[in-house]
């Protein structure tokens, strides 16, 4: 995922780029509205949008993203009127934070707007086909099957699976993993990712589900 930070501040967005780092998300950063828009593309998937900017207001700018793209917007501001709310949301924001926030606040409100904005998925695409066909993951009847044959999965052992069917081909840092399954950011739980992952592939046989991508975290094997 990559987020778009619209902060002039310096000291502010190299805080929150280097924390959204650390929990796995790719981020670019723009200091004025006309950045912001040069910026604005396909693979922006949230935009993190001051309204204390040098060149435009941050509500027309809302206003003007929103116009463009259906990207989920999070106003993070310093204004905390009520009128300023309304505002915002009305331009096309779909959530309002108030400096001084809490990172982790910050990044629930995130995965917030980013799991309302993910389409559902029609039942035909429900189904992710790996190894030609091989390996083949129903996500809606939580079933892994390998050669036809359904392997057994605990269900923490299938929501990893999960979540990195959510990305194919795309490495999932670990803190993300450990955030989505155990819903927590507690790096104590790195070990029992280790272990589940050990087991999936274990149960996968010479299929080995699961690639570890060193420095980053795991993806399913293509």
């Amino acid at each position: 995922m990559q987020i778009l930070i619209v902060e002039d501040d310096d000291r502010v967005s190299a805080a929150l780029e280097a924390f959204l780092a650390r929990s796995g998300y790719a981020t670019v950063r723009a200091s004025d509205g006309a950045a912001a828009l040069e910026l604005l593309g396909a693979d922006t998937e949230v935009v993190l949008l001051d309204l204390g900017l040098p060149d435009i207001d941050g509500v027309d700018l809302c206003r003007r993203i929103r116009g463009r793209s259906e990207v989920p917007i999070v106003i993070v501001t310093a204004r905390s009127q009520v009128a300023e709310r309304i505002r915002g949301l009305r331009a096309g924001a779909d959530d309002f934070v108030v400096k001084p926030y809490d990172v982790h606040e910050l990044l629930a409100r995130i995965e917030a707007v980013t799991r309302r904005s993910r389409p559902i998925r029609p039942e035909s695409e429900a189904v992710v086909l790996l190894q030609d066909g091989a390996v083949r993951i129903d996500l809606v009847g939580r079933q892994v099957l390998i050669d036809s044959a359904a392997i057994e999965l605990t269900r923490k052992e299938f929501d990893i699976v999960a979540v990195l069917a959510r990305y194919p081909g795309v490495a999932v840092p670990k803190e993300r993993l450990i955030r989505e399954v155990w819903n927590t950011d507690w790096r104590g739980f790195g070990h029992s990712l280790e272990v589940h992952v050990g087991a999936i592939r274990r149960k996968s046989g010479a299929h080995r589900l699961i690639e570890t991508v060193r420095g980053v975290g795991y993806r399913l094997a293509g």
